[in-house]
């Protein structure tokens, strides 16, 4: 038997772990946010009302847990609540509670989702999220829980799953990598947290305060013709009288630059785009697009890029782009600051969309293209009048030609997003601009602007276009996806060591890859080792808003524990090129001349690096 106090104590003790079984086993649709908050709704829903029988299904082999029955009880509880989640919801029977949002805990104001890991993490959450869900519980409990396939059968057939055998075999196709089960990637106990949409916040204390004249408006909406489709759209109501920002909203005092504005200006930015699309005309769409922009409503899906500040324009913008694209009208302003993106369904009076992103200072290599439409998984561009030809290619196979997109009045065909795409990163799709005998090469992140790709040395970087580029990011072309939604302006690629490796089998490539992003702070390094035969780079090590691998700061320094051929360990660490001598300290202990070492080691240990660059100065291992 197994009473309250006794699952207590099991959930108190082991409530970290058990939160990540929930974390891991929840499908990855839900997104990070929800799968965080669910994850700890279900484990703490886990506890028994009264006494009730053990499950007859062993615990972990080994650990603190084993032959524990309010340690299996609760586990039994959270994979079986888990499994419920996943289930699609039915029209004609009411809905399981792990299928809804969770009631507790919630969080107003933020978005909770763990560290992100690297590229092997990464490779993992996107092979479990192929998976159904009884393989993933499956494949989460042999690697997390050490239980063996038995254990596992009646684990899931305690929990309602009408093929355990089934979800065992499947989990079995996915290479069992257990260490990475205990990632920071898959920890929803450590978090990071981002704050939510302000501008719906600011709207929603603006309605609560004016819910009296909100029910005025919607009435004269509703006996507008169009069903409510009215002047301002789904913008909340106005009780401005500021005259500027009158102005501002005024279809008629919208900026617009000639259409060869960007072959005579100094300047080769957004600023000298032609308004292009075939509203540009179309006043009312113009004015909605303006009025949501300035005070969007409840029903408008608003985001914003990381760092973008948020509210409507300052002053009359600049019109980019007015126009049909797939089932939406589209309408593109630019402020100086901001990219703004309004949508509307092409029929109904649902379903607008603000999306905005920040682009100031943005040179000729970032102002080629913005987001016109994602659809499907595929995005559409709208491309800078001096782009001639537009092409997709696949970073992962250098060698590989460029598919043609076609371009029509600076409109593209639509593109696979790699950023999209779920499942095992076979590949990642590029955007290849030709301008004149130029072509620069970059990729979609998930935001409005795309993210420039570059390779070489921080203080020269070169577009990544040209056979030399393209060779040296196909490894690296999957940890891409460690910098989604970030805010992403460039990303750059750079082989700073070239090290013989120890057991003669041929020499390793140390490659830095750093994202910058638009609002200057929140930069991402990722230090990657990548051997002879190797598909993909691994990550040896990271770090956030850190100068290395920058302009301010071309040096770094990272080692990684490495397996030879014989089977013997080493600890491998390389600088960058100016560095003159390395040298290992904790449970390896070794030093070299020059800027590449290796040193015996023993599988697992932890060792620190220091370096010492030609001048004097000291460097640390990035970890």
């Amino acid at each position: 038997m197994v009473d309250v106090d006794q699952a207590e104590a099991a959930l108190v003790e082991h409530y970290p772990r058990l939160v990540r079984l929930a974390y891991l086993t929840l499908p990855p649709a839900l997104g990070r946010n929800r799968r965080v908050l669910t994850a700890h709704a279900l484990v703490q829903r886990a506890l028994p009302r009264k006494r009730t029988s053990a499950p007859a299904i062993p615990a972990q082999a080994k650990g603190s847990r084993d032959g524990d029955p309010g340690y299996a009880y609760v586990r039994l509880q959270v994979v079986r609540t888990a499994l419920h989640a996943g289930l699609p919801l039915k029209r004609r029977a009411l809905p399981k509670r792990a299928q809804l949002p969770p009631l507790l805990p919630q969080v107003w104001g933020l978005r909770l989702f763990p560290r992100s890991g690297g590229a092997d993490e990464l490779a993992l959450d996107q092979r479990l999220s192929g998976l159904s869900d009884p393989a993933r519980a499956a494949y989460v409990l042999r690697g997390l829980e050490k239980l063996d396939d038995g254990a596992v059968r009646k684990l899931l057939d305690a929990a309602g799953v009408e093929d355990p055998g089934a979800a065992v075999a499947e989990a079995g196709e996915v290479p069992a990598q257990d260490a990475l089960l205990g990632s920071p990637e898959f920890d929803p106990c450590s978090l990071h947290a981002r704050p939510t949409d302000l501008m719906r916040r600011r709207q929603h204390g603006k309605a609560a305060l004016a819910a009296t004249a909100a029910v005025v408006v919607c009435g004269a909406l509703l006996g507008l013709p169009g069903g409510g489709w009215g002047p301002d759209g789904a913008a909340a109501p106005s009780y401005a009288r500021n005259p500027a920002a009158q102005a501002a909203l005024q279809p008629g005092r919208l900026t617009m630059a000639t259409a060869t504005a960007w072959k005579t200006s100094a300047r080769t930015d957004f600023s000298v785009w032609p308004a292009r699309g075939e509203l540009t005309g179309d006043k009312a769409l113009l004015r909605r697009a303006l009025a949501v922009w300035a005070r969007p409503g409840e029903s408008v899906a608003v985001s914003a890029a990381a760092g973008t500040p948020a509210g409507g324009p300052s002053g009359p913008p600049q019109l980019l782009y007015a126009g049909t694209t797939d089932s939406a009208r589209v309408v593109l302003f630019y402020d100086g600051l901001r990219i703004v993106r309004y949508a509307e369904p092409t029929s109904g009076t649902g379903g607008a969309a603000l999306d905005l992103a920040r682009v100031d200072g943005a040179g000729e290599g970032d102002a080629e293209a913005v987001v016109l439409d994602r659809a499907d998984g595929n995005v559409r561009y709208l491309t800078a009048p001096w782009v001639t030809k537009v092409g997709e290619r696949d970073l992962m196979k250098p060698s590989a030609g460029v598919m043609d997109l076609g371009l029509t009045d600076g409109v593209t065909a639509p593109f696979a997003s790699s950023a999209a795409r779920g499942g095992s990163c076979t590949a990642w799709n590029a955007l290849a601009l030709t301008s004149g005998s130029v072509t620069r090469l970059v990729t979609d992140l998930g935001e409005l602007t795309p993210a420039r790709l570059t390779a070489g040395r921080p203080s020269a970087p070169r577009g990544a276009g040209g056979a030399a580029g393209l060779r040296m990011w196909a490894p690296y072309a999957c940890s891409l996806a460690a910098v989604r939604a970030e805010g992403v302006r460039s990303v750059n690629v750079w082989q700073y060591a070239v090290q013989t490796l120890p057991d003669g089998s041929g020499s390793a490539a140390w490659v830095c890859t750093r994202a910058d992003t638009w609002r200057g702070d929140g930069s991402r390094v990722l230090a990657q080792f990548h051997t002879p035969g190797g598909i993909y780079g691994a990550v040896a090590a990271k770090a956030e808003d850190s100068p290395a691998c920058g302009t301010k700061d071309p040096h770094v320094l990272a080692g990684v524990l490495w397996k030879a051929r014989t089977g013997a360990w080493y600890l491998l660490a390389a600088g960058s090129s100016n560095t003159a001598s390395v040298r290992a300290t904790g449970a390896v202990t070794g030093a070299a001349v020059g800027n590449v070492l290796a040193a015996p080691a023993k599988e697992g240990a932890q060792a620190g690096l220091a370096g010492t660059l030609r001048d004097g100065r000291r460097v640390t291992g990035l970890r």
